[in-house]
Order: structure tokens, then C-alpha cells, then sequence
């Protein structure tokens, strides 16, 4: 089932998506709920992020040419940063890019994100997809020169627009090889499949779990392919004007434009 949230009256809503038409859910998604009678168009929407996260576990280098690129070891055991919840950006609305005063090196990094549905803590690998409500698109937008200068990721990593989500919530996917693609103003700069994962999804559920409570709501940003702009000769930054799209088979397309503070 494809799942999205949406804006109606001033509320936000959850519904079913069947081909252009939404309808709506009742209840609670992490829950009980049912389908609902009222019915939208799709294209009538204004859609959210799938869910608001209750938080944002990021998973680096996570793909081997990825790590590659930026010249260090692959890693032994998951590298883990957060990004702040409110860095969550919906489908389709505009990244804003703080004044270059502040930072110019503002990077794209499409991702598969997990969302929790079931909350838990120690949690054994093999029932790791039990507390998986489902995946989504995701792009862990960063600004490059802050990560170098702080010495650690989240700051860089956590300004406001720096983490579009979406379109979609897919509750009936198998993560274990999909195409993930990203494209900027429509030409493919970064493509792998997620069977390339070096931390397979279950291992990071079991991982991150361990002595921590996942809640629900929680979103595992699973890492990026390689193809960075930061890696790329000449380098390739983010900038007004630009559009950037994440695309995930079984999911759909993720779509953001880049606009100037």
C-alpha cells in the first residue's frame, strides 16, 4: 500500500493513494485505523512528509564506492549521526539555501528511508521487519563545509529544508535490491541498488536498537550512493534554480526545487 499525509481544512490527514485518487484513513497509522469514505484527487493535495518523525537516525558510508570516495576506510560497524526532525522538508516544496555567507557548499544525497511502526528496543535481527511500517524516498541534503569544520555531522546536516521526505509511505516492499537513483535538473548523478548496502536494513534495526527504545515515527536514513557533488571534478553544489529528484523503485520520485534563502 502506497500512503500519504496531506494537508486538509488546515489539518494534516493520512490516506490511501490508488492511482490518482487518495482515500482518506481514520484512526491511528501506527495503530488501528481503516479506510475512510471521503475520497480526494491527488493532484488537488498538498502533500507532507509521509510521517513526522519523532527522530532521524542517518546511517553513513554505507555503500562501499560511496566511502570510496571520500578516501577512507569502509566502515566496521554502522556510522551513526542525526539529522533535527525539523530539517524535514515536504514533497515538492523548495530547499532554501542559507546565504552564502553562512555556507556554499550545499550537497544532494539520495537515500531510502525506513520508517518504524512497531517501537521496541534490543531487537533481534531476524524479527527486525516486524517493527518496519514501511520506506520512503529521501535526500540528506548537507552542507559540506560545515561537516569539515566541525568534525562531526549533525550541524551541517540539520539546517531547515535539509531532509525532504517522500512522496509516498510503501508498506508492502522488499528493501533487499531496489534501484535508487538521483538526479539533478533531470541528469543521473548518483544510481546503485540497495542490495549494494553494506549494513543490510534488519542488522541496523537490530544495531540501532540495542539499549536505545526505536520509537514509533522513528525514520532510518539507510545511507547514499557515490556520486556526491563534493567527489565530483569539478565540484557540483546545489544552487537556486536547481531541481533534485530521488527515485526509488516501488516507492516513486521524491522532487524538490532549490530556491535562495
Amino acid at each position: 500500500m502506497k500512503i500519504v499525509r496531506f494537508l486538509q481544512a488546515g489539518h494534516s490527514q493520512y490516506g490511501l493513494l490508488e492511482g490518482t485518487q487518495v482515500r482518506s484513513i481514520e484512526g491511528d497509522l501506527f495503530g488501528q485505523w481503516k479506510l475512510g469514505e471521503k475520497q480526494y484527487s491527488l493532484s488537488e493535495l498538498t502533500l507532507q512528509s509521509p510521517v513526522p518523525p519523532s527522530s532521524l537516525l542517518c546511517i553513513g558510508k554505507n555503500y562501499q564506492a560511496h566511502a570510496e570516495e571520500f578516501k577512507s576506510q569502509v566502515p566496521v560497524a554502522p556510522i551513526l549521526f542525526i539529522k533535527a526532525v525539523s530539517s524535514v522538508l515536504a514533497p515538492n516544496a523548495a530547499v532554501q539555501l542559507p546565504p552564502p555567507e553562512l555556507t556554499n557548499q550545499i550537497d544532494y544525497e539520495a537515500e531510502l528511508a525506513v520508517i518504524i511502526g512497531r517501537g521496541g528496543k534490543n531487537i533481534p535481527e531476524a524479527d527486525a521487519f516486524q517493527h518496519v511500517l514501511g520506506y520512503t524516498c529521501a535526500n540528506d541534503i548537507t552542507a559540506r563545509d560545515w561537516q569539515y569544520q566541525d568534525g562531526q555531522w549533525a550541524r551541517g546536516k540539520s539546517l531547515d529544508t535539509f531532509c525532504p521526505l517522500g512522496p509516498c509511505l510503501e508498506t508492502e516492499l522488499n528493501p533487499d535490491d531496489l534501484k535508487i537513483e538521483g538526479r539533478l535538473n533531470g541528469s543521473v548523478v548518483q544510481t546503485a541498488r540497495t542490495s549494494e548496502l553494506i549494513f543490510k536494513i534488519p542488522f541496523l534495526i537490530h544495531y540501532l536498537s540495542r539499549g536505545m527504545t526505536l520509537t514509533p515515527g522513528t525514520v532510518i536514513l539507510t545511507g547514499t550512493p557515490s556520486g556526491c557533488g563534493f567527489a565530483r571534478k569539478p565540484q557540483l553544489w546545489l544552487k537556486p534554480g536547481d531541481t533534485f529528484e530521488v527515485e526509488i523503485e516501488g516507492i516513486g520520485i521524491l522532487k524538490n526545487p532549490i530556491s535562495a534563502f
